[in-house]
């Protein structure tokens, strides 16, 4: 009989166990009260959670995250600021940290944050952009492009500094890095709300490049030889230019230009995946397609919709490549 209570009881023990949620399972369920900003039921699973391992670093990062979403700054920065030290502190935790004190005003403690956690991870695109960000909301445009530049050549894969970077230059009227930055953004992050900002920046820049008796100085006194001979090959263009920047002639513009460029010198010392890009694109009869989806939805997106209602075939043939085609730039194209 003893035997069999026994029995009984290590079951109702197991039983008991596999009904508590894993920390897994708690997290999970915290993050979607998260998302919907349900901040109080987060907190209070992650805290239970947190007593199951209370070393977790996940659900550390997760509670200070959540305390930040909900506008408790000071709690957040009580609980972020640890995490920093830790040995497996991941960069998640300088970017929440820094997130933290950057709208507390704290300059000083973020401007720490960023550096400790780029000492640890040089070749985090996230932290570099971030850090800009810090930069440019003290009005320290330098500071800040200059961080972005340290991004996108670090982290080429990574798209926010090229988008932060493509927006500062156009500010400036810096003709070739407003249009490479963009559109390598644009390729990087093609479907949000930033993707259709840029489309729009980059037919202005396009403006720009033509425009004559410009008397502005340019944040960038002295252009790269790759700018140099970007523009170089775009002036070429000119005439098709005075017939106005429009999607029919933007395409004439560029298609001479993508050929001009792996004609000249350039394509061997200045390889670059965005021009192969477009090689590739006109080989494969896309090219037209891939400047309407830029540059005919930003003049004109009824005109857009009519182009592609006229071409279903090419429309579909380049929506088929944009999917099944990552673009990343690689490392070592940073000629800037």
């Amino acid at each position: 009989m003893r035997h069999l209570i026994a029995i009984i009881l290590l079951f109702s023990v197991q039983q008991l166990a596999a009904q508590q949620p894993s920390v897994k399972q708690l997290r999970e369920t915290a993050l979607n009260f998260q998302r919907q900003e349900d901040f109080g039921n987060a907190l209070m699973i992650l805290s239970r959670a947190l007593e199951m391992e209370p070393l977790n670093l996940s659900l550390l990062k997760d509670i200070a995250n959540t305390l930040y979403l909900a506008g408790d700054y000071k709690q957040a920065a009580s609980r972020v600021l640890p995490l920093t030290d830790r040995t497996d502190a991941d960069e998640q935790v300088f970017q929440i940290a820094g997130d933290i004190f950057t709208i507390q005003e704290d300059w000083k403690q973020a401007d720490k944050v960023y550096k400790k956690g780029l000492k640890k991870f040089p070749l985090s695109g996230p932290l570099y952009s971030k850090y800009g960000e810090m930069f440019w909301l003290q009005e320290k445009p330098a500071d800040a492009i200059a961080q972005w530049e340290n991004g996108l050549k670090a982290d080429p894969a990574y798209p926010l500094n090229y988008y932060h970077a493509a927006k500062f230059y156009f500010t400036t009227a810096d003709k070739a890095r407003s249009i490479v930055y963009g559109e390598i953004f644009i390729n990087q992050e093609s479907f949000t709300a930033r993707t259709a900002e840029v489309k729009v920046l980059l037919l202005e820049s396009y403006k720009r490049v033509y425009m004559s008796g410009d008397n502005k100085k340019f944040y960038v006194k002295e252009a790269t030889p790759f700018e140099t001979k970007v523009l170089a090959i775009l002036n070429k263009q000119t005439e098709w230019a005075l017939r106005g920047i429009t999607p029919d002639n933007l395409l004439a513009i560029r298609t001479r230009f993508i050929t001009d460029w792996f004609e000249d010198e350039a394509s061997a010392r200045f390889p670059f995946q965005l021009f192969e890009l477009h090689r590739n694109l006109l080989r494969e009869g896309l090219f037209e397609a891939y400047n309407q989806w830029i540059f005919g939805i930003a003049a004109d997106p009824n005109g857009y919709q009519f182009w592609a209602r006229t071409h279903e075939e090419e429309q579909a043939r380049y929506s088929l490549y944009q999917r099944n085609k990552l673009f990343k730039m690689p490392p070592g194209q940073y000629y800037f």
